[in-house]
């Protein structure tokens, strides 16, 4: 069992408050400017790569995608994604269409319920999505995040304060509307995502998806002037660290957040890590896929707390500790993230490279400092 320990300094970056009926916090919000970003041109050493596939042949019509270097459609080349804020409570399960995530960010909502999370999915094929949520809503730190991807944010309102993140010049959202489906649950329970217009014939209602959504909006379905290029750095073959001294053991990962339970097991049959929660395997509704990630990356990141179990991740940092983790081993890393809408880079703590990561899917979660001690990797 492997227990990192780091101080926590709360730096405050913003105010957060929720949504309902909680009194507002009037401290004004912190912020660091976006800026340009230059490109990291450093070298970076192969660790352990096997299994080339530089000379594999393309198939037809096809281009390695920025988010997982996966084969897609080349027409899939120039869309910019979209990063979706799903509920992660009890009650909002299962969930639909997170299996067809390229990346999943986990982070804590609250302080309060035991650190109840809150996903924020990014896909980039989101023409073929039928349902995915439930969806809720937005806080500032989900800004600074989706910007890395230039990713329109999907989410159902937020408290008054993410006006000023809307409003940002890098900024793009879809903010409620979209499709109430019948599930018996309550009302925060029942709103969706769809790609067509979806027809509620029990409420005789209309609701526009995403293709009527970007049609009367003014965000572009490609990517614009504020994309930097891709996010991660892929490996030409499989990474793994059956070599490296300093690897730990890590087909069990325990996060501090007690209320989700939320525990990924490292599947050997598939090379990839499955994500349990509430004590149970997570499962597509839709498909019944098993929610898995070929990519673990966890972040030590400091917070503000604002009140009434509110918080605001410090996520503009720089040498922050976190661990890769990948193949049944976990490195340790640092990762940096300059500006609001900058990409954060994460890289090797013993070499000091930019990480390359294996082809596949991504599980990010950004661990609040206070309870990096109480994160388990065995």
């Amino acid at each position: 069992m492997k227990k990192k320990v780091l101080a926590a300094i709360l730096i405050a970056v913003g105010v957060l408050t929720g949504c309902g009926n909680s009194e507002p916090i009037s401290s004004p919000i912190q912020t660091v400017e976006a800026e340009p970003i230059a490109t990291d041109t450093k070298e970076v050493e192969q660790p352990a790569a096997t299994e080339s596939s530089a000379d594999e042949v393309a198939p037809e019509h096809s281009y390695r995608s920025e988010l997982t270097n996966e084969w897609i459609d080349e027409d899939l080349k120039d869309q910019r994604p979209i990063a979706v804020m799903v509920d992660n409570e009890r009650t909002a399960l299962p969930h639909f269409g997170t299996a067809d995530a390229d990346v999943v960010y986990e982070i804590m909502n609250s302080t309060l319920n035991d650190r109840i999370t809150r996903f924020m999915v990014v896909v980039k094929d989101w023409e073929k999505i039928e349902q995915l949520g439930s969806i809720r809503s937005a806080r500032p730190t989900n800004f600074m995040l989706a910007a890395e991807w230039n990713a329109v944010l999907c989410h159902d309102g937020g408290p008054y304060f993410i006006n000023d993140w809307v409003a940002k010049d890098y900024s793009a959202n879809f903010s409620g509307g979209f499709a109430r489906f019948n599930n018996g649950k309550a009302t925060e329970f029942t709103e969706y995502i769809t790609y067509d217009t979806y027809t509620n014939s029990q409420k005789g209602k209309t609701y526009d998806g995403l293709k009527q959504r970007f049609a009367n909006s003014k965000y572009t379905t490609t990517y614009n002037d504020y994309y930097q290029g891709p996010h991660f750095k892929f490996a030409d073959g499989e990474v793994t660290f059956d070599d490296r001294s300093d690897a730990i053991s890590a087909t069990t990962i325990e996060l501090p957040f007690k209320h989700n339970g939320s525990t990924l097991k490292y599947n050997e049959e598939t090379g990839t890590y499955d994500y349990y929660e509430y004590g149970s395997a997570h499962k597509d509704a839709d498909s019944n896929a098993q929610l898995t990630f070929e990519n673990v990356i966890l972040q030590d990141t400091t917070f503000a707390e604002l009140g009434e179990g509110y918080l605001i991740y410090n996520a503009i940092d720089s040498g922050r500790s976190g661990y890769y983790i990948t193949q049944g081993k976990a490195i340790e890393v640092t990762w940096t993230k300059s500006s609001e809408n900058a990409i954060t880079h994460y890289y090797d703590a013993k070499t000091g490279e930019e990480i390359q990561i294996n082809t596949g899917k991504t599980y990010i979660s950004l661990i609040p400092s206070d309870g990096w001690s109480s994160l388990v990797i065995k």
